[in-house]
């Protein structure tokens, strides 16, 4: 009976281990892994979502959304496709995965709201104070020169706390990184504008070829502000091979104090103008003693005075 009891007992568990093995089908080799496709996945709709708001006349940049989705995850259309159809097959293990990238997606929303609002010209207010960061953007950024990966641009309204004569400075940290030693065509492009109310521009551009902290700064007229504008643009050269690192982004803005000093001087002197007129009288610190002159002094002044009048009525006559 043993004998028998363990010769069932182990086709049970073969039976067992088979159904196993037969809800739980191995991922093919091809296929891409789960943290490759939820990864993949999520790039892939944002690309989508961004593509659908292009407008006509540049249709033709959706196809490179995507394409550059496929270059950053080092793989291709075939292959994505390819294990879509294998993780369709398997709706729980595709479900977990997007359950995952929903809560990425959650996680990303207040930013996202942000730069809606940046769009929209509804951003935050900036904060108050005479020397203020108001870069609302990312701090870092990695650009490989590749299209859809070359630049940054930047757009921010401005809003009850700009004042006229605000002097701003944008500044990053470039940290080139190069297969080959630096050529001089191998630039990045930085620049940026100042916008006012009747559209007219102020703007400045320079060039960076090397490593370390760079900065352009521009001083606004008495206009009203209207907006602050910028970018940084890293294209890439067919024979050359260099990244850019851009780090510690920042844009300051500075109250002009010149201003507020010379409106309290104004105000100043405005007000002591009627009190400086008036000479005051500042007491001697000693009492003043009148000199008393002698009776002899006197008559002589008396006779020089005479004989003066004298000399004039004989001048007269003559």
């Amino acid at each position: 009976m043993k004998s028998l009891k363990n010769r069932y007992g182990w086709r049970y568990a073969l039976i067992f281990i088979l159904l196993i093995s037969g809800c739980k089908e191995k991922r093919p080799e091809e296929v891409l892994s789960e943290i490759q496709m939820e990864k993949l996945l999520y790039d892939y709709h944002v690309a989508k979502a961004i593509s659908e708001d292009l407008p006509y006349n540049d249709n033709y940049k959706k196809q490179l959304y995507i394409d550059y989705v496929f270059q950053k995850h080092k793989t291709t259309e075939v292959v994505f496709d390819s294990s879509m159809v294998w993780y369709t097959r398997h709706t729980e293990v595709l479900a977990k995965i997007y359950e995952k990238i929903n809560k990425r997606f959650k996680n990303r929303q207040e930013e996202i709201d942000r730069l809606i609002d940046l769009r929209n010209g509804k951003s935050k207010i900036s904060a108050t104070g005479d020397s203020v960061d108001v870069w609302t953007g990312q701090r870092v950024s990695f650009l490989t020169g590749y299209p859809l990966n070359n630049k940054i641009t930047f757009l921010f309204p401005s809003d009850k706390n700009f004042e006229k004569q605000d002097s701003l400075l944008w500044q990053a940290y470039y940290r080139f990184f190069d297969s080959k030693p630096a050529d001089s065509a191998m630039f990045a492009v930085m620049s940026m504008q100042i916008v006012y109310d009747n559209d007219s521009v102020v703007s400045m551009v320079k060039r960076v070829l090397t490593s370390g902290k760079e900065h352009i700064s521009l001083k606004s007229d008495t206009l009203n502000i209207k907006e602050i504008r910028g970018f940084i643009y890293f294209p890439k050269k067919d024979t050359l091979e260099r990244k850019l690192l851009l780090d510690s982004l920042a844009l300051m803005r500075y109250h002009h104090a010149n201003d507020i000093v010379s409106k309290i001087k104004n105000d100043t002197v405005e007000k002591k103008r009627p009190e400086e007129t008036e000479k005051e009288f500042i007491p001697p610190s000693q009492p003043i003693q009148q000199e008393r002159k002698k009776p002899e002094e006197f008559n002589q002044r008396r006779i020089e005075k005479s004989h003066s009048r004298s000399n004039q009525d004989e001048s007269k006559k003559k």
